[in-house]
């Protein structure tokens, strides 16, 4: 209750006073808008005792709502914003405002400078990973290791990047994104130069810190993708996912040419590792100022957000439940699997072809020639800009017309590219040339699945959940795809080899028998995207529901339309 000269308001009209007192836009003063919905009390108005305590404590009230907004995250934060836009809205309607939810929570200016960013950060992430590869023949003559040793270089990354994604998964789901991401950045940023100073004894703590590297891409890769989801939604969401993920096989392209370059010039393969982290200190420092964390649905609910408390387990749960996601998350997995082999060892393979055709010398000094590496890169650039522009073309036109259009697409993708992997592995012994038209039509058919996979999860799942469904897909994706496929093919390379571990002949057709595995894991992940398209235009539909029953108003009392004086003291 408020009390000034015997005059008596309910609760109601105090909120009613509060509300008027923000200001609605395009509404009377304070006073004027009061006397005007009250008449007979500008007296009231006019009484200064009472309007130093309601102004008071309508500022010790905003001091308290900012407070809570800024502890406040997770779900927690959610479900306070969405119940402070709610009645906004509602208040703002009945003065003849408005609506507040009608306002983006992020507007669109500062959604397009956080996609630049973001795209910025996912690029470094996929160069440094696939540095390493640009560099590898150096790698292994400064070592002297064999194939299935310098596979595992790129084994322990992706295990410690898969075991910690369902810890971000979490965290995404429930605490401060923004946070998440500068913490991992950081770690990443720290290791990846750390281990460009490693030396020729070392090979033990190159290995820990590729590992480490790991966790700051798991807290990068996992949340990245759901606060895009969240800036954006339909047509213009799936061409932003699509502007992000083709930063996959352009920052993966890049990775080779920057790495080979920069062994090149200064004739020492580290180098190749401090290129990524100081264009990485560009990004934290970008993200720190530039990037928000925009509520969770934000972009479904028009800026209110989403709200949902629930589990992990509960969540997990809803996940297993949810065959679009398990079906399309088998073919992600046979993705990394195909993408992840051929990444590693592409380059090395055609280096050996050379050497096998006469056409260049086997490497002796401490730099091998790169030429390979630079056109590898560049091809995966090309076909990386091209597929994901094609891959999401051919889903926004397809999409009204046939509701599982995306996982056929991917389908269509993945089935492509088995005779192109078939033919290219073949080729490359009498002709290189051919060799690598082939290549560039098998990962252009590959490079359509990556936009398209990602705008499945986001509309497959709820958004108070994409975080840990992102996090899932990445932990089993890599478990049992580009986690071990490198090391795989290295293993059976080298027990190919053992028969005639001498000559470079064998060095070249023990590799290429070894990656005759991945056509086969191709037409396994078809068929796995094949069988998505049985359910996701019902899934979709289920997350449409339950978006639209969160976001339906809850029934409130309307504030009181008379006010009651009396000259009674209230005790």
């Amino acid at each position: 209750m408020w009390r000034s000269s015997g005059s008596t308001l309910s609760s109601s009209q105090t909120d009613e006073l509060l509300t008027i007192s923000k200001g609605v836009p395009g509404h009377p003063t304070e006073e004027a808008h009061f006397s005007r919905l009250y008449p007979g009390s500008r007296s009231f108005c006019h009484d200064p005792k009472f309007m130093a305590i309601a102004f008071s404590s309508f500022f010790f009230a905003e001091f308290c709502c900012h407070l809570r907004r800024f502890f406040f995250v997770g779900n927690n934060r959610a479900a306070f914003a969405r119940h402070h836009l709610l009645l906004g809205n509602q208040q703002a309607t009945q003065y003849g405002a408005k609506g507040i939810s009608d306002k983006p929570a992020i507007s669109p200016r500062r959604a397009y400078i956080t996609i630049a960013v973001l795209c910025y950060v996912n690029l470094l992430n996929y160069m440094e990973r696939y540095t390493i590869a640009g560099v590898l023949s150096e790698i292994q003559k400064f070592f002297d290791i064999s194939d299935s040793t310098a596979g595992l270089l790129q084994t322990v990354f992706i295990c410690s990047f898969l075991l910690l994604a369902p810890l971000f998964g979490y965290l995404g789901d429930r605490y401060n994104r923004k946070y998440i991401m500068l913490c991992g950045l950081s770690v990443w940023l720290l290791t990846a130069a750390g281990s460009s100073l490693v030396t020729r004894s070392q090979f033990w703590l190159l290995v820990l810190l590729r590992a480490l590297v790991g966790v700051g891409e798991a807290s990068y890769s996992t949340v990245a993708p759901t606060i895009i989801g969240d800036l954006f939604s339909g047509g213009q969401r799936s061409v932003m996912i699509c502007i992000f993920y083709i930063f996959i096989p352009v920052g993966s392209g890049l990775g080779y040419i920057t790495g080979a370059g920069s062994a090149n010039l200064t004739g020492d393969w580290r180098w190749a590792l401090r290129i990524t982290p100081i264009m990485g200190l560009v990004g934290l420092i970008l993200m720190v100022f530039l990037c928000p964390n925009p509520p969770r649905g934000a972009a479904e609910s028009h800026g209110d957000g989403v709200t949902g408390h629930s589990s992990y387990m509960e969540d997990v749960k809803y996940l297993l439940k949810n065959k679009s996601y398990v079906w399309s998350s088998l073919g992600v997995t046979a993705l990394a699997f195909l993408t992840g082999a051929l990444a590693f060892w592409l380059p090395t393979f055609l280096a050996r072809a050379h050497i096998t055709q006469g056409l260049r010398p086997p490497c002796t000094g401490d730099t091998c020639n790169s030429t390979d590496s630079y056109i590898f890169g560049a091809v995966t650039v090309a076909t990386g800009i091209l597929g994901g522009a094609l891959g999401t073309t051919l889903s926004r036109h397809l999409r009204d017309k046939f509701s599982h259009a995306d996982p056929l697409i991917c389908a269509v993708g993945m089935l492509g590219s088995v005779p192109c992997l078939f033919i290219t592995i073949f080729v490359a012994s009498s002709s290189i040339p051919a060799t690598y038209v082939f290549i560039f039509f098998g990962e252009l058919l590959l490079s359509l699945n990556w936009a398209v996979l990602a705008d499945i999860l986001l509309y497959v799942v709820v958004p108070t959940r994409r975080a840990t469904a992102e996090a899932l897909q990445i932990t089993v994706g890599h478990l049992l795809g580009d986690a071990g496929s490198p090391y795989l093919l290295g293993v059976i390379s080298d027990a190919i080899r053992s028969s005639n571990p001498k000559t470079h002949e064998w060095n070249f057709w023990s590799l290429m028998y070894s990656l005759l595995l991945c056509p086969f894991v191709g037409i396994l992940g078809g068929v796995f995207f094949l069988i998505t398209t049985m359910y996701i235009t019902e899934d979709r539909k289920a997350v449409q529901r339950l978006v639209e029953e969160d976001l339906r108003p809850q029934q409130r009392p309307t504030p009181d339309s008379s006010m009651e004086l009396s000259d009674k003291r209230t005790v």
